[in-house]
Protein backbone atom coordinates (compact mmCIF):
# COMPACT_ATOMS: atom_id res chain seq x y z
CA UNK A 1 0.00 0.00 0.00
CA UNK A 2 2.84 2.42 0.89
CA UNK A 3 3.72 2.77 -2.97
CA UNK A 4 -0.04 3.58 -3.60
CA UNK A 5 -0.19 6.46 -1.03
CA UNK A 6 0.27 9.28 -3.70
CA UNK A 7 -2.17 8.37 -5.86
CA UNK A 8 -4.58 7.68 -2.70
CA UNK A 9 -3.36 11.53 -1.34
CA UNK A 10 -4.21 13.01 -4.96
CA UNK A 11 -7.48 11.19 -5.23
CA UNK A 12 -8.04 12.59 -1.35
CA UNK A 13 -7.01 16.42 -2.71
CA UNK A 14 -9.25 16.25 -5.56
CA UNK A 15 -12.39 14.78 -3.96
CA UNK A 16 -11.83 17.22 -0.59
CA UNK A 17 -11.60 20.05 -3.42
CA UNK A 18 -14.41 19.43 -5.37
CA UNK A 19 -16.75 18.32 -2.74
CA UNK A 20 -15.58 21.30 -0.49
CA UNK A 21 -16.49 23.79 -3.20
CA UNK A 22 -19.81 22.08 -4.17
CA UNK A 23 -20.39 22.26 -0.33
CA UNK A 24 -19.57 26.36 -0.10
CA UNK A 25 -23.11 26.30 -2.28
CA UNK A 26 -24.89 23.66 -1.35
CA UNK A 27 -27.03 25.72 1.53
CA UNK A 28 -27.87 28.40 -0.63
CA UNK A 29 -29.03 26.03 -3.59
CA UNK A 30 -31.23 23.79 -1.93
CA UNK A 31 -33.08 26.79 -0.47
CA UNK A 32 -31.15 27.60 2.88
CA UNK A 33 -32.37 23.63 4.35
CA UNK A 34 -31.57 23.69 7.93
CA UNK A 35 -30.96 19.82 7.70
CA UNK A 36 -27.71 20.59 4.99
CA UNK A 37 -26.25 23.69 7.49
CA UNK A 38 -24.04 21.91 9.10
CA UNK A 39 -22.47 20.16 6.72
CA UNK A 40 -22.37 23.11 4.13
CA UNK A 41 -21.33 26.62 4.52
CA UNK A 42 -24.39 29.28 5.59
CA UNK A 43 -22.10 32.35 5.77
CA UNK A 44 -18.83 33.33 4.15
CA UNK A 45 -17.17 33.23 7.45
CA UNK A 46 -13.25 31.74 8.03
CA UNK A 47 -15.58 29.07 10.28
CA UNK A 48 -17.70 28.14 7.41
CA UNK A 49 -14.55 27.82 5.50
CA UNK A 50 -12.91 25.21 7.65
CA UNK A 51 -16.33 23.44 7.78
CA UNK A 52 -15.72 23.50 3.68
CA UNK A 53 -12.80 21.25 4.26
CA UNK A 54 -13.38 19.07 7.25
CA UNK A 55 -15.89 17.15 6.55
CA UNK A 56 -14.83 16.06 2.42
CA UNK A 57 -11.48 15.41 4.58
CA UNK A 58 -13.27 13.58 7.15
CA UNK A 59 -15.62 11.37 4.53
CA UNK A 60 -12.48 10.45 2.59
CA UNK A 61 -10.51 9.49 5.52
CA UNK A 62 -13.43 6.77 6.32
CA UNK A 63 -13.29 5.57 2.71
CA UNK A 64 -9.90 5.54 3.29
CA UNK A 65 -9.76 3.56 6.12
CA UNK A 66 -10.81 0.74 4.43
CA UNK A 67 -7.76 0.23 2.06
CA UNK A 68 -5.27 0.94 5.08
CA UNK A 69 -6.82 -1.10 7.87
CA UNK A 70 -2.77 -2.84 8.40
CA UNK A 71 -2.10 1.39 9.34
CA UNK A 72 -2.75 0.87 13.01
CA UNK A 73 -1.42 4.68 12.97
CA UNK A 74 -3.91 5.21 10.21
CA UNK A 75 -6.30 7.48 12.27
CA UNK A 76 -3.73 9.59 14.29
CA UNK A 77 -2.40 10.55 10.94
CA UNK A 78 -5.55 11.32 9.54
CA UNK A 79 -6.62 13.59 12.27
CA UNK A 80 -3.29 15.23 12.46
CA UNK A 81 -3.63 15.97 8.70
CA UNK A 82 -7.30 17.51 9.20
CA UNK A 83 -6.48 19.63 12.13
CA UNK A 84 -3.30 20.61 10.00
CA UNK A 85 -5.98 21.60 6.89
CA UNK A 86 -8.32 23.47 8.92
CA UNK A 87 -5.99 24.88 11.27
CA UNK A 88 -4.28 26.51 7.82
CA UNK A 89 -7.07 28.36 6.79
CA UNK A 90 -7.43 30.53 9.59
CA UNK A 91 -3.66 30.74 9.98
CA UNK A 92 -3.08 31.92 6.13
CA UNK A 93 -6.24 34.13 5.56
CA UNK A 94 -5.40 36.27 9.10
CA UNK A 95 -2.18 36.61 8.25
CA UNK A 96 -3.07 37.68 4.47
CA UNK A 97 -5.41 40.09 5.78
CA UNK A 98 -2.75 41.02 8.45
CA UNK A 99 -0.27 41.84 6.61
CA UNK A 100 -2.50 43.47 3.23
CA UNK A 101 -5.86 44.61 5.11
CA UNK A 102 -8.46 42.45 2.80
CA UNK A 103 -8.55 39.94 0.44
CA UNK A 104 -9.98 39.22 -2.73
CA UNK A 105 -12.09 36.36 -3.38
CA UNK A 106 -9.38 34.37 -5.63
CA UNK A 107 -7.22 34.67 -2.40
CA UNK A 108 -10.02 33.18 -0.18
CA UNK A 109 -10.53 30.70 -3.18
CA UNK A 110 -6.58 29.76 -3.28
CA UNK A 111 -6.47 29.41 0.81
CA UNK A 112 -8.89 26.89 0.56
CA UNK A 113 -6.71 24.57 -1.90
CA UNK A 114 -3.37 25.72 -0.61
CA UNK A 115 -4.81 24.13 3.17
CA UNK A 116 -6.37 21.04 1.51
CA UNK A 117 -3.16 20.44 -0.58
CA UNK A 118 -0.95 20.98 2.65
CA UNK A 119 -3.26 18.66 4.70
CA UNK A 120 -2.80 15.56 2.13
CA UNK A 121 0.89 16.11 1.64
CA UNK A 122 1.77 16.14 5.56
CA UNK A 123 -0.72 12.71 5.69
CA UNK A 124 1.46 11.14 2.52
CA UNK A 125 4.61 11.98 3.94
CA UNK A 126 3.47 9.96 7.29
CA UNK A 127 1.91 7.50 5.52
CA UNK A 128 4.67 6.79 3.51
CA UNK A 129 6.88 6.14 6.76
CA UNK A 130 6.88 2.63 8.27
CA UNK A 131 4.62 3.39 11.22
CA UNK A 132 4.24 6.59 13.06
CA UNK A 133 3.33 6.88 16.70
CA UNK A 134 0.18 6.49 18.13
CA UNK A 135 -0.96 5.51 21.32
CA UNK A 136 -4.61 5.32 21.04
CA UNK A 137 -6.49 5.44 17.16
CA UNK A 138 -10.01 4.56 19.09
CA UNK A 139 -8.62 8.48 20.67
CA UNK A 140 -8.38 9.86 17.11
CA UNK A 141 -11.38 8.91 15.88
CA UNK A 142 -13.17 9.93 18.74
CA UNK A 143 -11.39 13.85 18.34
CA UNK A 144 -12.26 13.85 14.99
CA UNK A 145 -16.05 12.63 15.94
CA UNK A 146 -15.61 15.48 18.39
CA UNK A 147 -14.78 18.37 15.70
CA UNK A 148 -17.57 17.31 13.51
CA UNK A 149 -20.28 18.00 17.03
CA UNK A 150 -18.77 21.02 17.16
CA UNK A 151 -19.42 21.95 13.68
CA UNK A 152 -22.83 20.92 14.00
CA UNK A 153 -23.38 22.98 17.18
CA UNK A 154 -21.35 25.96 16.07
CA UNK A 155 -23.82 25.62 12.72
CA UNK A 156 -26.80 26.57 15.02
CA UNK A 157 -25.62 27.89 18.34
CA UNK A 158 -22.84 30.62 17.16
CA UNK A 159 -19.90 32.20 19.42
CA UNK A 160 -20.10 36.05 18.19
CA UNK A 161 -16.62 36.13 18.07
CA UNK A 162 -14.33 37.38 15.16
CA UNK A 163 -13.66 33.71 13.28
CA UNK A 164 -17.52 32.87 13.30
CA UNK A 165 -18.55 36.41 11.62
CA UNK A 166 -19.49 36.94 7.80
CA UNK A 167 -17.27 39.59 6.79
CA UNK A 168 -20.14 40.43 4.27
CA UNK A 169 -23.07 40.97 6.45
CA UNK A 170 -21.61 40.97 10.11
CA UNK A 171 -23.78 38.04 11.19
CA UNK A 172 -23.18 34.66 13.17
CA UNK A 173 -24.20 31.60 11.67
CA UNK A 174 -27.73 30.88 9.96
Amino acid sequence: MKEKVGLWQLMGFAVSSLLGTVLHFLYEWLGEATWIAPFSGVNESTWEHMKLLFWPMLLFAFVQSFFFREREDFFCVKLRGTLLGIGSIPLLFYTYNGVVGRSPDWINIAIFFISAAVAYLYEARLLRRESGRCRSPRAAVAVLLAVALLFVIFTFLTPEIGLFRDPLTGTYGI
